[in-house]
């Protein structure tokens, strides 16, 4: 009676723990390849709801969470299993006193060689950098040649240390600046070069070798990935777009390019019309993991196959077949 008490209790935990997770969207395959990356019976978990914009999520393997931005809200949340979600950082990405913009806060996240929490700053117009623990915020870079950056918004680094970020207007009132909206590259002696200026760009991630750097581009009518060759001295060359998202963005599909990386293999997870678009390396669509909603960001975590999504007001995740680069 002990025993079967103990296993009816069990199965009703289980059944309750299954009832309350919530499923979204669905995902859509336009080539049998897309199957290798992501499993036939795949489905999206919705994790937590409830922001106003939620960026940049960055797993932390040391503490096993994610951190993940709400742009509007100027907070870094934390999530982690049974644990849900909690405010890691407030503010985050602007320290003024006065209102002012509609996407004051932090944007891009990524941990960097030395595992601190390298953070896009839009209000602060900003990158820096900080521990995980004990916090104290440093500038790794403000202003090219005397200028203040728009609002920083996606960041990545080299193997060699040196970062690559994208500095849109997005964060600045009423989005209008009169300085270049460009990509920029801080070296390890602080030295900061304007690479690329002749587009409105906004995620950004490296191929495993470090040979391209693909880069997203917001602009409705002109919601493209490019792809840039990276010279041997850091600066790019031989922009050109990789991939054209017009047709999904002309189905009325809600979202542009924005967020994007890249698996073990070199396909992209790149945040656009209609969610995740996975993307092999030669520029094919396989399919789309479509959350149903204007999708910013995303990220591997746990063991590096379980992809999470920041999608609008809500986190959510989907396990993969493959893995994140540099896992």
């Amino acid at each position: 009676m002990v025993r079967l008490i103990i296993y009816l209790l069990l199965l009703f935990n289980y059944g309750e723990a299954m009832a309350q997770q919530k499923f979204i969207g669905k995902i859509i395959a336009y080539n049998d390849d897309f199957f290798e990356l992501v499993g036939r019976n795949a489905q999206i978990e919705q994790l937590s709801e409830g922001y106003q914009w939620s960026e940049g999520p960055v797993w932390v393997k040391s503490g096993g969470f994610l951190l993940f931005s709400d742009v509007k809200a100027n907070t870094i949340y934390k999530w982690k299993e049974g644990e849900g979600a909690s405010v890691f950082l407030s503010p985050s990405g602007y320290t003024g006193v006065h209102p002012y913009s509609a996407e004051p806060g932090s944007n891009g996240l990524i941990l960097n060689n030395k595992r601190e929490l390298v953070t896009c700053e839009h209000g602060d117009r900003r990158i820096s950098a900080m521990p995980l623990q004990g916090g104290g915020k440093r500038t790794i870079a403000d202003n090219y040649k005397g200028t203040r950056f728009n609002s920083p918004n996606d960041i990545v680094q080299k193997s060699n240390g040196d970062y690559y970020f994208t500095d849109p207007a997005y964060g600045l009132p009423g989005q209008t600046t009169t300085n270049k909206l460009g990509v920029y590259l801080v070296k390890n002696n602080g030295e900061v070069a304007l690479l690329a200026k002749d587009m409105t760009p906004n995620g950004l991630a490296f191929s495993p070798n470090e040979e391209t750097l693909y880069i997203a581009q917001s602009l409705p009518g002109k919601c493209f990935i490019y792809a840039y060759k990276v010279k041997p001295d850091g600066t790019l060359e031989n922009g050109k777009v990789f991939f054209d998202a017009s047709a999904l963005e002309k189905q009325g599909l809600p979202g542009l390019p924005d967020g994007l990386k890249i698996d073990i293999k070199g396909n992209l997870f790149a945040t656009g019309p209609g969610g995740v678009m996975v993307i092999n390396p030669k520029g094919k669509l396989l399919g789309r993991i479509e959350t149903g909603q204007p999708t910013a960001n995303c990220n591997w975590g746990d063991n590096g196959s379980v992809l999470y999504i920041t999608a609008n007001n809500i986190l959510c995740r989907i396990a993969t077949l493959t893995k994140g680069n540099g896992w």
